[in-house]
């Protein structure tokens, strides 16, 4: 796999993960002390974030979404000022890294609208961060180096 020498696109990664930590953050925070977690549109967010779904094997998603976050920013902070060190295990971690995040994204956004029948503004924007994350990423690589390694 070749990684793009487009600095912009890794720049773009860098801040969207950077966006979506302290959106998890701020959902940590208000579950952490107990505070209501308002919605800037009219959902409940507060209903979401408690409820049932809002942990994955125990663990709470935000906590997931904390870390997830927070390696996107480091790793793609790495990329921008060190272009030619990077593994190619490190890329293709982050591709399937950022696919997972994706996958998990639309499994929550339907939790909320299927099961849970609410909505959570703060949820679907850290599910549009993580999108734009797994689109940019997936532009950053040149998949034809793949293909030629198989040939």
């Amino acid at each position: 796999m070749i990684f793009s020498n487009d600095v912009f696109m890794r720049i773009a990664i860098c801040v969207l993960g950077f966006c979506g930590f302290m959106v998890a953050r701020h959902i940590r925070y208000h579950k952490k002390t107990g505070k209501l977690l308002v919605c800037p549109i009219r959902f409940d967010c507060n209903t979401v974030v408690n409820s049932d779904y809002s942990k994955f094997f125990g663990i709470p998603v935000e906590i997931l979404g904390i870390a997830y976050y927070c390696l996107v920013f480091v790793s793609y902070l790495f990329f921008i000022f060190t272009p030619g060190l990077l593994p190619n295990f490190l890329i293709g971690f982050m591709i399937t890294l950022s696919m997972i995040a994706f996958i998990f994204s639309l499994y929550l956004i339907g939790v909320q609208i299927f099961v849970l029948k609410k909505g959570c503004s703060w949820c679907i924007v850290s599910a549009i961060i993580s999108s734009a994350i797994v689109i940019l990423t997936l532009m950053t690589y040149d998949f034809s180096s793949v293909a030629q390694i198989l040939n």
